[in-house]
């Protein structure tokens, strides 16, 4: 398995709280979905995850990232979409730069629809307001169904107080409940259609509620993505987005710092095989794929609910409804990543670059490729859905590198092409081989080569990751970066699963922590164990000791991405609770 974020977040909690914490890492690296590799020489890629936001402010407090080396760059402007239009004369097309100040996007937006702009600042604040809302439910694990349902009195009392949080939400929206309601049911493209009449705004909007999901913006429930979106903020700076200095990885590299500065034991390349359990039906350990057993009274998993339960849980120990719903679970993806060294910065018909070549504004921000229109979003997830690779594919272009310069040589550019809708499984019993991954590839380059001529000249190498690359590599299953789809039936009271939903599971002392749990978000699998003082694990650190496993703040390639950390936190804090009670 892989040390991820949340687990190196339940980790530092734990070992902060006085638990005996040990992190088990299947590869020489931890990060897993979000490693910064230096996949062609001299230029460093955040592999998978590419963005920080959601990151929770208190982990930021609690584990004193800043002092163990995270370092930020806010973006801002964030948002670009250039149009594909014939400007008026010599004109160049239109495009639609978003940012921070009101009164710029507003200016902006009027070059589409005057009603537009007028109504944004309403818009932003109606969905601020759902997002203050939202937010304190992030915090804390939900409602123990299973408690509330079958346990003692006490403990029914006790899952009662789980409530605040959704009584404080509801307090929050007051009398506008109903038309919240609606945003996190209903398809985005109704919502937006409420709002705004431009299709470039609407469109620029929807991405944000369709990206990672197999969604189209007329997909009921497509809203919660968007919230998700729009929720978080670094540094004080709400709704703010950056990157992570020296690549994605390095929030990973932090927490783990962290996390070993607290006492906590990071071992890498040590795969774990199985979680142990005792003749009483409680967790006693794991067994790592060496032979090593590491006794322990609590394992908390970051993999994902299918791996973790279908492969590493012995299933004698779970019910066998429990074991239907988790291999129900949805998982579809409609993700391709392609990471792209360029020998220059794009240069987009809409904004032409300076004649010094260095960065303008909206190199910095998330660039919105086949986004003008949402029928555009809905065309490519129909293809999707035929099992083909879209024939349009929406594309959220960044080049992290504009304003993180360390990532590529002088002159040069990393770029991240975060792609869909491309299906697990190709129509006609074909699969994704190389020439497959190429073809699609060179379709993705086919359309930024349309807004900014020159581009294919300017690519010096590329990484393509399909879906079945995604799952292969990090381990998530069919390639979803949320470890299992953000619908309504698959979130809160029903994360992964019903009566499931507050970390733990049937089998006594195993928790998940990973972005298959509550709140869910862009994931990084681990197994983490909670460890006695015992000989197995000295033997562990001793292995460490003589260079036999590399602990991971100290490799070259970090983890990381565009993280909570709060499952990991709320499961570490859930998992001590109950320790104290063993």
């Amino acid at each position: 398995m892989c040390a991820r974020h949340n687990g190196l977040v339940a980790a530092a909690y734990l070992q902060k709280l006085g638990v005996n914490t040990a992190v088990f890492e299947r590869r020489h690296i931890v990060g897993g979905a979000a490693v910064t590799e230096e996949i062609i020489s001299g230029f460093k890629f955040s592999r998978a995850s590419y963005l920080l936001s959601l990151l929770r402010p208190q982990i930021y407090t609690d584990l004193e990232l800043k002092k163990h080396g995270l370092r930020l760059h806010l973006r801002n402007p964030y948002s670009f979409t250039p149009m594909l239009e014939e400007g008026p004369g010599s004109k160049a097309p239109r495009s639609l730069l978003l940012g921070t100040n009101m009164a710029e996007n507003q200016k902006q937006i009027a070059q589409f629809s005057q009603k537009d702009a007028q109504a944004f600042p309403k818009y932003e604040a109606f969905m601020n307001r759902l997002a203050l809302a939202v937010d304190p439910l992030l915090d804390a694990a939900p409602v123990d169904m299973e408690a509330f349902q079958q346990g003692p009195l006490l403990q029914r009392l006790k899952s009662l107080s789980t409530l605040k949080p959704l009584l404080q939400a509801g307090r929050t929206l007051g009398a506008q409940l109903p038309q919240y309601y609606q945003v996190l049911t209903a398809p985005i493209a109704k919502v937006l259609d409420q709002w705004f009449e431009s299709e470039p705004l609407k469109a620029t909007l929807a991405t944000d509620a369709v990206i990672g999901a197999m969604s189209s913006p007329h997909t009921p429930g497509s809203g919660y993505v968007l919230l998700h979106h729009v929720m978080g903020g670094l540094e004080g700076v709400h709704g703010a987005w950056g990157y992570v200095q020296g690549g994605m990885g390095a929030l990973s590299s932090a927490i783990a710092s962290s996390a070993t500065a607290h006492g906590a034991s990071i071992f890498t390349e040590k795969t774990v095989a199985k979680v142990q359990v005792s003749s009483a039906g409680h967790v006693q350990g794991v067994l790592l794929q060496d032979g090593t057993e590491v006794r322990s009274k609590v394992v908390l998993s970051n993999a994902s609910p299918q791996i973790t339960f279908l492969k590493l849980a012995p299933q004698e120990w779970l019910p066998e409804e429990f074991m239907e719903r988790i291999s129900q679970l949805d998982t579809s993806s409609p993700v391709t990543k392609i990471n792209v060294a360029v020998d220059r910065l794009p240069n987009f018909l809409a904004v032409p670059n300076a004649p010094s070549g260095q960065p303008l504004p909206h190199h910095q921000c998330s660039i919105h490729l086949n986004c003008e229109d949402t029928l555009l979003l809905h065309q490519a997830f129909e293809d999707a859905g035929a099992g083909l690779p879209s024939r349009r594919p929406m594309i959220e272009l960044c080049i992290p590198s504009a304003l993180d310069p360390t990532l590529a040589p002088p002159g040069c550019h990393v770029i991240s092409l975060f792609t869909q809708y491309t299906p697990y499984s190709l129509a006609g019993g074909k699969s994704w081989d190389e020439q497959e991954r190429n073809a699609y590839a060179d379709k993705v380059f086919d359309c930024v080569e349309a807004y900014a001529p020159g581009f294919k000249a300017s690519v010096v190498g590329r990484d393509i990751l399909t879906p079945p690359d995604l799952e292969r590599i990090f381990g998530l299953p069919g390639g979803n970066i949320f470890h299992g789809a953000m619908a309504l039936s698959q979130l809160y009271f029903a994360r992964p699963v019903p009566l499931h939903s507050s970390y733990r599971c049937p089998l006594r002392g195993l928790y998940l922590c990973g972005s298959g749990a509550h709140p869910g978000e862009w994931p990084w699998p681990l197994v983490l164990a909670q460890a006695w003082p015992c000989r197995s694990l000295a033997r562990c650190r001793r292995a460490r000791e003589r260079g036999l496993s590399r602990a991971p703040v100290q490799s070259d390639s970090l983890p990381g991405g565009g993280v909570m950390g709060a499952a990991g936190r709320n499961a570490a804090h859930v998992a001590f609770r109950d320790l104290k009670s063993m």
